[in-house]
């Protein structure tokens, strides 16, 4: 599975990695967090590294849908619930300040993006009210938009939808490759194919005093299997953070969702919709090899705790078939995204005590704004500036309320955890499984995944490296993915999505 935006990406030119090199600030992770935030610390002159474990927008960034839309579902409504209107007016100013950023950088850069209505739509009577209920939320919030009776182009009915005008979508990864020219032009390095596996704080021979706050002597030691590098500050910039210290993982919900692109006879919708009622179907335009096609995506669900995922993109493939005759699949993916306890986004310090690491995570689904903001928002506070817009967000913590889903989402985890280790200890069969399927069996007294892809057959460890959760196959994408808090892993057990940064035991 390639995503459009990937087949499609222009080369990134990835700089090499210097073992002892020092920096004032190491990013970890590639996408549009580490880079903007990257660009944004380049420009006031700061030394700067990105370290991505893979290449360049290989997750998340480079298997979004790519809106840069403020009229995002359901989204002001679920803040609103949880903290107030206050915090749903930060939220817009958010947005609002990170798509101009976006926006801006495109037309300075001279990269083409596309102007678009952005549509939530509904297919029911209880959608309708959920429309109602976010319209309301977003004239609280400031944002505008409003109600329409139909959608004239789409090809199917629907009961109600809400329109904000003036939206946008991009090519993800033309994004990023302009980003990533601009890094290195301010002298800033994109380092790939290095994976920072833990963040330490170490002594700095020197004894200087540059740390924030008057630190003296103490520096970051960013850890990698092919060596060190150290920095004033670290920001984790992963889908989930790396580093268990801060907890993030414990309020973060893990969601896959799907993805396809089509070539489709006769005319498609040019705005960019979404519905509100289950199962999603969002739909955007996109210009591939001349044509502008339809990029449909939904059908998602928590990582690792479902069977038979390619099922998810056939009901999409043929969900879309059904509503535009003729649709020939070009593209299939999927994406990683991270759905936060407390409705907002976490970007901020890691903790108290580890001032000087820095996260943006929880970005629901909607990451390229969310991206941007939290770029603009990082780079203030390690520059000595503010974002007062931030200061209401991101210090949203998960309010009374959201304690007891918070405890329901980690007693989940907990089931999934004993469910795997027994299900694991009482299978048996060593057969190997069909191309494209995998299977967990029981090996000297541990679970052991074993899976056929390619005409290989292959066995590893079925012990997630994160924090032990039993692994599941993925037959949509031939991986193994762990229930408790979404780590994958290729069929030969190389990590490709955190929060886990060692590879599976080859067995």
């Amino acid at each position: 599975m390639k995503s459009l935006w990937l087949d499609t990406a222009p080369a990134i030119p990835a700089d090499s990695f210097e073992p002892g090199a020092e920096y004032d600030t190491v990013i970890t992770g590639a996408g549009l967090t580490g880079l903007a935030t990257g660009v944004l610390l380049a420009r006031a002159g700061q030394r700067v590294a990105i370290l991505e474990a893979r290449s360049t927008g290989a997750v998340t960034t480079g298997n979004t849908t790519a809106k840069v839309s403020l009229l995002q579902g359901r989204q002001l409504s679920r803040i609103t619930a949880h903290h107030g209107a206050g915090t749903a007016r930060a939220y817009v100013e958010a947005q609002r300040e990170g798509q101009a950023w976006l926006l801006r950088f495109c037309e300075e850069h001279n990269m083409a993006y596309e102007r678009r209505d952005a549509y939530t739509y509904a297919a029911t009577g209880q959608g309708v009210a959920d429309l109602r209920t976010e319209l309301q939320a977003a004239t609280d919030a400031g944002l505008g938009g409003e109600y329409v009776e139909a959608a004239p182009e789409l090809p199917f009915p629907v009961a109600g939808a809400l329109r904000l005008a003036d939206q946008a979508q991009v090519h993800p990864m033309e994004l990023l490759a302009g980003l990533a020219a601009e890094l290195r032009e301010r002298g800033g390095v994109l380092i790939e194919r290095i994976r920072a596996t833990n963040v330490s704080v170490t002594r700095d021979a020197s004894g200087s005093r540059r740390a924030e706050g008057g630190q003296a002597g103490r520096r970051l030691t960013v850890h990698s299997a092919a060596g060190q590098v150290t920095a004033e500050h670290v920001v984790l910039a992963t889908g989930t953070p790396i580093l268990n210290r801060g907890g993030h993982f414990s309020v973060l919900k893990p969601q896959r969702s799907y993805a396809a692109a089509f070539n489709v006879p006769g005319g498609i919708p040019s705005g960019m919709y979404l519905s509100i009622d289950a199962p999603t179907r969002s739909l955007r335009t996109a210009a591939h090899a001349g044509r502008q096609v339809l990029v449909v995506g939904g059908n998602g669900h928590s990582v690792g705790r479902q069977q038979h995922t390619k099922g998810n993109l056939e009901d999409l493939v043929r969900w879309t078939k059904d509503q535009f005759p003729g649709a020939e699949l070009t593209h299939s993916w999927s994406a990683q995204d991270y759905e936060p306890a407390a409705a907002v986004p976490y970007v901020g310090r890691l903790s108290f005590a580890e001032d000087r690491i820095l996260v943006a995570t929880g970005f629901n689904k909607w990451g390229l704004t969310n991206a941007a903001a939290a770029a603009l928002a990082l780079s203030s506070t390690l520059l000595g500036g503010a974002k007062p817009w931030a200061a209401k967000l991101y210090k949203a913590g998960i309010a009374p309320q959201d304690a007891l889903s918070t405890v329901q989402t980690n007693a989940e985890v907990g089931l999934e955890l004993v469910a795997g280790w027994l299900g694991g200890l009482t299978r048996t069969s060593q057969t190997s499984p069909p191309e494209g399927q995998g299977t967990v069996v029981r090996g000297n007294a541990r679970p052991v995944g074993v899976s056929t892809v390619d005409g290989t057959t292959r066995r590893v460890s079925a012990i997630c490296t994160h924090l032990g959760g039993v692994l599941n196959w993925n037959d949509a994408e031939c991986s193994w993915d762990c229930p408790l808090h979404g780590s994958r892993f290729a069929p030969d057990g190389t990590v490709l999505e955190g929060p886990a940064t060692r590879d599976l035991e080859v067995k």
